[in-house]
């Protein structure tokens, strides 16, 4: 029997509520594929900021690094605006991110044939739309110093170190030699001399996979094609914050936000998580949507315990809940409107017949 030791952080707003279908779906899983759960819960964010002062205490880091894996749900809220950064809830995931090494964050980003009518684009536009985003995770101008700021004055510095670039332009590069043999690096390398060795460095990595279709674009372009010609993409491969911005814009492929789940890899650990945020004007009202969360569930068993007959048997189990009407708030006005347990429901229902 295989053995998980999760730590589970559903943190602040919706995560209190989509967190809890996602652990729901787990257990069913893997009772049904013969995996054994060891789950501790914990206090994350600004839950954590209000409990004990700090987003994320050593205590919370100590047994996140001692688990095989993390699902968070999201933190922050308008409480700690203007805080200062040490008060702010999203501390947390920085230094979850970083302490636990991971340096690559796998956004998938898939068109529900059922949801086709959810997507402002046009049908014959998102139809077969199947990208896996590899964003980096650790430097990039998030990370690097120096930082300044004045009431005349700010400065962000943007590094990147070849080691950094080609970690995780080979775990790309190996992804889409598992996928469709293609693989799209985003840049800015006309202007900037980060994207510059950034190009360099994944042209250099490309000789170990030359069966691997290898092609640069510069992420101004990059952006429009995503929206006219999404489907022509397999695996895309970027930096820090082009990544943080296309996913997001990727998110109205799918639908919503609320159908996008992430898995951070690194170091052999992992952490999986929702893109979406705390949504505050939702949270409470019971009918946040819980499919990115359970979807990472699907992502835990494809990267973390290595099953992939499970990690389909969640994506199929989505798809039978989609096609069969349910809808949360955020995919109306088609469909049936669902509750966050409805939808739930449903896919478990889907998942316990096979589906």
């Amino acid at each position: 029997m295989i053995e998980l030791k999760l730590l589970v952080l559903p943190g602040d707003g919706v995560g209190v509520e989509v967190i809890p279908a996602a652990v729901d779906v787990l257990e069913a899983c893997a009772k049904k594929y013969s995996v054994s759960l060891q789950i501790h819960q914990d206090l994350v964010g600004g839950a954590s900021i209000r409990a004990h002062g700090v987003s994320l205490p050593d205590s919370v880091l100590e047994r996140a690094k001692g688990s095989d894996a993390v699902l968070l749900g999201c933190v922050g809220g308008a409480e700690w605006e203007g805080e200062p950064p040490s008060r702010r809830p999203e501390r947390a995931l920085l230094a979850l991110r970083k302490e636990l090494g991971l340096f690559a964050n796998l956004r998938p980003v898939y068109a529900w044939p059922a949801l086709e009518d959810s997507s402002p684009l046009k049908p014959s536009v998102i139809k077969g739309v199947d990208i896996l985003f590899f964003r980096e995770l650790t430097g990039g101008i998030y990370f690097a110093q120096p930082k300044e700021r004045n009431n005349d004055r700010a400065v962000d510095t943007e590094l990147y170190t070849r080691g950094e670039i080609e970690r995780i332009a080979r775990l790309a590069f190996q992804a889409a030699r598992r996928r469709r043999g293609k693989l799209t690096s985003v840049d800015k390398s006309n202007i900037l001399e980060t994207s510059k060795l950034w190009r360099d460095v994944v042209t250099d990595v490309h000789k170990q996979y030359a069966d691997v279709a290898l092609d640069h674009r510069l992420v101004d372009s990059f952006a429009m094609q995503l929206m006219t010609t999404p489907a022509s993409f397999d695996v895309v491969l970027t930096n820090n914050m082009f990544g943080d911005i296309l996913t997001d814009e990727a998110a109205v492929i799918a639908g919503s936000l609320g159908m996008l789940p992430s898995a951070s890899l690194g170091n052999g650990r992992a952490l999986y998580e929702p893109v979406h945020g705390t949504a505050p004007d939702i949270t409470g009202r019971g009918i946040a949507n819980p499919i990115a969360s359970i979807a990472c569930i699907g992502m835990l068993f494809e990267h973390t315990l290595n099953l992939p007959a499970a990690a389909a048997n969640v994506q199929q189990a989505i798809g039978s809940a989609l096609r069969a009407g349910y809808r949360t708030a955020d995919l109306q006005p088609t469909g049936k409107p669902a509750s966050t347990q409805e939808m739930t429901d449903a896919i478990l229902k889907a998942l316990q017949a096979g589906r």
